[in-house]
């Protein structure tokens, strides 16, 4: 008789493993990773994944279920997930119900349900000890994400996209396409459930997904969301090498000032206006947890560049101003 053979992967279920194993590194630890799941394909995908590879990695997984409450029967559809997530064998499975109300800063619906997402899936590896935290974020959400953040004029840092690993947040399919997690779940037989809101062209990422890049394939021809994904591969690599030599100048630069912090008119005066900016930039989110818009970073370096006697420049939280060869930064300022 022949001998057995194993099926063979279809290729769909390979590439998303593929994906989730070069996350979880063998230990010998078992540590948790919980999978954000939402019952979509993407995170479908990758539960599905991380339940076949985390016991080959001596990983255990899990999963955490948020409930945003912000559609009739989504209590339901959060208990249908949880349910093919055990049967999945992910454990612990845990679910919660969150209060997406106004975001702070008036960051509208989208804004409000992701802070309250991160804020519900932070509590949830704090109370589990979870070192890990899966996002199903595909290669398709980092090109919108590169197209929004183009729109919006919102510079390098924007446009590099999301992390591949941020603190305990891991995304493991972000150089995987959207379709190709459906097709995983299919060839497994698990149903995915498709989240109305994700065809709502109220929201402006849907309308970038269904319009826009439907419109630059046509156009400019395949590949468009390959080439986004890739350009923020690029910038994230630049804004790593930028950041550990600013972080690096910045402590030969700064002192301490009265309430605040200083930094040498002349070092910034030295420096491109890129590297002067950034300083600027970095400055103010180290020490004020503030972003400055590029708008108020200019008028910050006019300090330098342009000096012509002006007074203190209010931003949110802390206020700038040249004092003798040096700009001053000191909390208290506008908001």
């Amino acid at each position: 008789m022949p001998s057995e053979r194993r099926p063979r992967l279809t290729p769909p279920i390979a590439d998303v493993r593929r994906a989730v194993r070069s996350v979880l590194a063998s230990r010998e630890d078992a540590p948790l990773a919980l999978v954000a799941l939402s019952g979509g394909p993407d995170s479908l995908a990758l539960a599905a994944a991380a339940a076949f590879e985390a016991p080959r990695a001596e990983w255990r997984a899990g999963a955490v279920i948020v409930d945003h409450g912000l559609q009739p029967g989504s209590g339901e559809q959060a208990d249908a997930a949880a349910s093919v997530a055990r049967d999945l064998g992910l454990e612990p499975v845990l679910v919660r119900r969150v209060d997406a109300g106004a975001a702070p800063g008036g960051a509208g619906p989208e804004g409000a349900a992701r802070a309250a997402r991160y804020a519900a899936l932070d509590a949830a590896a704090g109370e589990t000890g979870a070192e890990l935290v899966l996002l199903g974020h595909t290669l398709d959400d980092q090109a919108e994400t590169v197209l929004l953040g183009l729109a919006r004029g919102s510079g390098a840092a924007s446009l590099a996209g999301m992390a591949p690993r941020s603190g305990r947040y891991a995304r493991p399919l972000l150089g995987i396409r959207r379709a190709t997690t459906r097709q995983a779940c299919l060839d497994a037989g698990l149903v995915p459930w498709d989240d109305p809101h994700n065809t709502d062209p109220a929201y402006a990422r849907v309308r970038v997904r269904e319009r826009v890049l439907p419109v630059l394939e046509a156009e400019l021809g395949p590949g468009v969301a390959e080439a986004l994904a890739r350009t923020a591969e690029q910038l994230r690599e630049d804004e790593q090498a930028f950041a550990e030599q600013i972080e690096e100048f910045i402590e030969e630069i700064c002192e301490p000032a009265e309430a605040g912090i200083a930094v040498s008119v002349g070092a910034l005066a030295a420096n491109p206006a890129a590297l002067r900016q950034r300083i600027i930039r970095h400055v103010v989110a180290s020490e004020f947890g503030v972003a400055l818009s590029r708008r108020q970073t200019l008028e910050v370096a006019r300090l330098v560049t342009d000096w012509r006697g002006q007074g203190p420049i209010d931003l949110p939280g802390c206020r700038a101003a040249r004092v003798g060869a040096r700009i001053e930064f000191t909390a208290g300022a506008s908001a």
